[in-house]
Formats: structure tokens, C-alpha cells, sequence
């Protein structure tokens, strides 16, 4: 029979987890899943490809959901549903790329119970999540009985389903400072994915760009590029992003941004599209930003 432990607070957390070690359960070895919204977890469960025999549920400690500005920072509890950081003013008002992507994730079901932290820990290269906050320069708050520590997103997401989890640890949540747009000058935010339909679609190629403006229409002081679903993890470059700075963002210097972009992601071939196609998509995606507000 499976043990499911449903714990309130994160005291109860970390004797939860004691009790499932005791057991010879470990997340290590896949005996012992931690859950929040468990769209994922319990879609991998009913096909077969994970049989834990320990659950825990993280969902009714209240910590984990809270969203909170702090000073520059704004902190998202792991928690902390998509539908939720949705209607939070916080993210609205400072981070719209991560709002944009949070729209087109899944359905108005699936954002009311998948969390934050779940699409970070999946970490599957598809996660319409992870290139706003790449591009965000997100830090992610990891937390255990022994302490708490704070590494940024990159450094967390090793690979598809990897990550720099160590055991008892649990991620806590994700803290991402404000963007400022210069003096005189403005911030574009642009998230777009490309899937097969235009809701419910899991991204064949995904673009996050966070642009610093000298003025509206003005030069690019700095960009923030970062793909999604075209490698084994989400791709940052920096050499697309040196060839928009110092420049006006005309089809000229985008389409030459887009060249080294290409150049720059690792792309696959599945069901959902061939590895050309990708590629092709990835450059292209930074030519809509001739749209972006």
C-alpha cells in the first residue's frame, strides 16, 4: 500500500520525509515523490513511468504559497499556483514576459493546480516557465532541515527531469528582481511559443526576451534572450544578445541576432516536430520582436 503524508507545516515536512527514510523510501531512488499540484507527477504515475511508494503532498503548508515583493525582489513560493501568480498585481506589474507565458500554459485547470515550483522541478525542456525566468535572471530557494540556499535557475536545471536538488531538500521558492528600465528609456517583454494548436499546446520552440530600451524606439543598452524546447535545457546566448546591443531593433539586426541563434541551439527530433524545424523556428522567433510593446 502507498504512504501519502499530507504535511501543514515544513516541520512536519522534514519529519515526513525522516519517517519515509526510516522506511528505506528515498527520492533518490524514485520511492519517494514530493508533490505540490501533481499534474505531472500523477500523469507520469498513471502511464507506468514512476511507481513511488511514498507521496508527499506540500500543497497545505502556507509558506510555500506565498507571493510577496520584497525590497527589489519579488518572491514566489514553489507553491504558488500559475492561476495565482496570474491574478497577482506583483507579476503583472513587474515581470509581464513570465505573465505572458503563464496565459498560454496548459487550461484554466491545469493553472489552477500545477505550481511554479513543479514546472521548475519537472524541468523538462518544454516548460513554458523556464525562459522567462532564464531570461529574468531568476534565483531559486532551496530548502532543508540543514539550511537554505540560493542558486540561480541555471545552475539548478541539469537536464530534462534533472535537477541540483540534493536529498531532503525541497525547492522552497523562486526570487527574481524587479527589471528597471533605464532613465528616459522602457522595458519590451516578449514570451511566444510555437506549438501544433493554439491552446493546450506543448511548445515546439519557445522565445523569452526581456529588452532594456534608451528611449521607445530607441537603441538596446541590454538583452535577455532565452529559448525553450530546443535543446536538453533552455538556451541562452550571448552572442544574439552582444549583436542587439548598441543597435535600434530593425529586421536588419534581428535577423542577424537570429543567425547565432541558430547557431546556438541543440534542437531533437520527435513527434512534435524535426530538429531543422526548430532551428528554422528559433531564429525566427526573435524577428517577432519587431512586434513587441
Amino acid at each position: 500500500m502507498r504512504k501519502v503524508f499530507v504535511p501543514r507545516t515544513l516541520s512536519e515536512l522534514w519529519d515526513c520525509l525522516d519517517e519515509a527514510s526510516r522506511g528505506g523510501a528515498s527520492p533518490d531512488d524514485g520511492s519517494v515523490s514530493v508533490y505540490a499540484g501533481g499534474t505531472d507527477l500523477l500523469v507520469k504515475m498513471r502511464s507506468g513511468l514512476i511507481h513511488p511508494s511514498t507521496l508527499v503532498c506540500l500543497d497545505r503548508i502556507g509558506e510555500l504559497k506565498e507571493i510577496a515583493e520584497e525590497g527589489d525582489e519579488v518572491r514566489m513560493g514553489a507553491c504558488a499556483t500559475h492561476a495565482r501568480l496570474l491574478r497577482h498585481p506583483s507579476i503583472a506589474e513587474h515581470f509581464p514576459v513570465l505573465a505572458q507565458a503563464l496565459r498560454g500554459l496548459g487550461s484554466p485547470l491545469i493553472r489552477n493546480m500545477g505550481t511554479i515550483g513543479g514546472n521548475l522541478c519537472t524541468a523538462s525542456p518544454a516548460g513554458d516557465t523556464l525562459p522567462p525566468l532564464y531570461a529574468l535572471d531568476a534565483r531559486v530557494e532551496l530548502l532543508s532541515r540543514r539550511g537554505r540556499r540560493s542558486v540561480p535557475v541555471g545552475d539548478f536545471i541539469l537536464g530534462p527531469g534533472r535537477t541540483s536538488l540534493e536529498t531532503g531538500e525541497i525547492l522552497a521558492a523562486v526570487r527574481v528582481e524587479k527589471p528597471r528600465a533605464p532613465e528616459g528609456g522602457c522595458l519590451v517583454h516578449h514570451f511566444e511559443k510555437v506549438g501544433h494548436r493554439n491552446a493546450l499546446a506543448c511548445s515546439v520552440a519557445s522565445l523569452a526576451a526581456l529588452l532594456r530600451l534608451s528611449s521607445p524606439g530607441g537603441v538596446v543598452e541590454k538583452a535577455a534572450l532565452a529559448w525553450g524546447s530546443v535543446a536538453p535545457t533552455v538556451v541562452v546566448c550571448p552572442e544574439a544578445q552582444k549583436a542587439l546591443e548598441g543597435k535600434r531593433p530593425t529586421l536588419e539586426t534581428l535577423r542577424e541576432a537570429a543567425v547565432l541563434a541558430r547557431e546556438a541551439v541543440d534542437p531533437v527530433t520527435d513527434v512534435r516536430a524535426d530538429a531543422e524545424y526548430r532551428r528554422t523556428v528559433s531564429g525566427n522567433l526573435l524577428l517577432r520582436l519587431l512586434c513587441a510593446e
